[in-house]
C-alpha cells in the first residue's frame, strides 16, 4: 500500500510538472508570436533610429540608423520574415505619413513607432532650457504641455489610424519617452527646477501617447521603468547630458539606453 501510495504521489508531481512546463511554453510562444510570422517595421524618431548609439548604417544618411538601435537589435534576435527600418532622426508625425509607411502592408506582423516628441518641440524645449532662466524654461514647458493637450492627439490618431489601414494584422508597438533626470543629487548642469520641469514633460507625453494608443487597441511600451536608475546624474546614465562636441547625441539614448532601455519595452510587448 505504501508503495502504490508512492508510485500514485510521485505520478502526480510528474503531471503536475508537465502541465507547468506545458504551461510556460505556451505562455512563452505567447509573449512573442509575431516574431517568425510576419515582417516587422519599425517607424519614428532618432529615438527609434538610434542617433546617439553609434555604428550608423552609411546608407541611412542624416536619419542616423544605428545598428545598435532597438529595431536593429529586435531584427537580430527574432529574424523575422521581413525587416524594415523607417525610423528617422527629426521625423514628426507628418515625416512618418508622408516618408515611413511603404513597407506597411497585411503581411506586417509587428510594428514599432516613437513619435511625438519633435511635434512637442523637444529640440526647442531643451535648447531654450539650457541657454534660459528656469522662469524661461518652465514657460517654454508649459507651451509643449499645452500643445500635447490640444494638438498632438489628433496628429498621433491620423498616423496610428494609417498604420492600422496599412497593416491591419499587425501588432503595434507605441514606445515611450524616458525621464532624463536623477532628481535630489547634486549634478552639474541644469537647476533642479529645471530638471524636475523636464522629467514632468516627459510624463505628460508619455500620458499622452499610452492614452491615444490604448484608443486605437495598441500596446504602449513603457520605458520609464526600464531608464530608472539610469538616468542623467544618476552615475550610470544611458541618456547623453549636453554634448558640445556631438550636440546631435545630446540628451538621447546611449548604445546601452537602447538596449537596456528600449529593447526591453519592445520585447514585452511584441
Amino acid at each position: 500500500m505504501r508503495r502504490s501510495r508512492l508510485v500514485v504521489f510521485v505520478s502526480s508531481l510528474l503531471l503536475a510538472a508537465g502541465a507547468a512546463l506545458t504551461g510556460a511554453s505556451a505562455a512563452q510562444a505567447s509573449a512573442s508570436p509575431l516574431a517568425a510570422a510576419g515582417g516587422y517595421v519599425a517607424l519614428g524618431d532618432s529615438y527609434s533610429s538610434g542617433v546617439g548609439a553609434g555604428s550608423y548604417i552609411s546608407s541611412s544618411s542624416s536619419c542616423k540608423r544605428s545598428t545598435k538601435a532597438y529595431p536593429y537589435l529586435w531584427n537580430a534576435a527574432h529574424t523575422p520574415t521581413s525587416f524594415t527600418f523607417a525610423a528617422c532622426s527629426g521625423a514628426k508625425t507628418g515625416d512618418v505619413l508622408a516618408n515611413q509607411l511603404g513597407g506597411l502592408s497585411s503581411t506586417t506582423g509587428l510594428v514599432s513607432i516613437t513619435v511625438g516628441g519633435n511635434d512637442a518641440g523637444f529640440t526647442d524645449v531643451m535648447t531654450t532650457c539650457v541657454t534660459s532662466s528656469d522662469s524661461t524654461c518652465v514657460s517654454r514647458i508649459n507651451t509643449a504641455k499645452a500643445y500635447v493637450d490640444s494638438t498632438l492627439p489628433g496628429k498621433l490618431d491620423t498616423v496610428y489610424s494609417t498604420i492600422r489601414s496599412k497593416a491591419p494584422n499587425a501588432r503595434v508597438v507605441v514606445i515611450g519617452y524616458p525621464r532624463f533626470y536623477k532628481l535630489g543629487t547634486v549634478c552639474v548642469g541644469l537647476s533642479e527646477t529645471k530638471r524636475s520641469a523636464i522629467n514632468n514633460a516627459a510624463d505628460h507625453l508619455d500620458t499622452a501617447l499610452a492614452k491615444r494608443a490604448a484608443a486605437h487597441g495598441f500596446a504602449f511600451g513603457d520605458v520609464r521603468t526600464t531608464f530608472a536608475g539610469h538616468e542623467i546624474c544618476s552615475g550610470s546614465s544611458w541618456l547623453h547630458s549636453l554634448n558640445w562636441l556631438s550636440i546631435g547625441d545630446s540628451y538621447h539614448p546611449t548604445a546601452s539606453g537602447q538596449s537596456g532601455g528600449y529593447l526591453p519595452a519592445l520585447e514585452r510587448n511584441a
